[in-house]
């Protein structure tokens, strides 16, 4: 962490954001390690500093980055000449979180779908599952053209900056 940053001030926003993320469904861990992450100037952290800076064990560092590892919200690198390993947030987390999903509500529509043939879609259960069909149908095609507007806003927000 930069010298001329104060570290309560960035332990009180590590622990805010991740108190967050646990509201929204987090485990608690995972969102600690990826507010710490996030809040790193280099926004890579090695598992021993992880560890001093939010006072966790390293068995807990590792869970955590297991976790954000498979919501593809931090990559694991090998320091250079080294065996240690640095775990590093992307500029584009929340895009890769976000497309991560939109995978699982494609598998969930599949299911759904066999679901409304299974029962029936004149059946109340049938018409339940076809509204929730047709709200993850929504969701997908919504959330691709919002990713594209999206790309597009930060290659002019952002890369401008580079």
């Amino acid at each position: 962490m930069s010298e001329s940053r104060d570290a309560e001030a960035v332990s009180r926003f590590v622990e805010s954001f991740a108190a967050q993320l646990v509201e929204a469904g987090m485990p608690r861990m995972p969102a600690r390690v990826f507010g710490a992450l996030l809040a790193s100037d280099e926004g890579m952290l090695t598992s021993a500093e992880l560890g001093e800076q939010l006072k966790i064990s390293p068995a807990a560092v590792s869970g955590a980055v297991r976790y954000l590892s498979q919501v593809h919200m931090v990559s694991r690198e090998r320091e250079p000449g080294s065996r240690r390993e640095r775990y590093r947030v992307h500029a584009d987390q929340w895009y890769e979180a976000l497309t991560n999903r939109e995978a699982i509500l494609k598998r969930w529509e599949d299911a759904l779908r066999d679901g409304v043939a299974s029962l029936g879609p004149a059946t109340p259960a049938g018409r339940r599952i076809a509204e929730t069909l047709a709200f993850f149908e929504f969701m997908g095609t919504e959330l691709a053209a919002m990713m594209e507007r999206w790309r597009a806003h930060r290659a002019r927000t952002f890369d401008t900056l580079d």
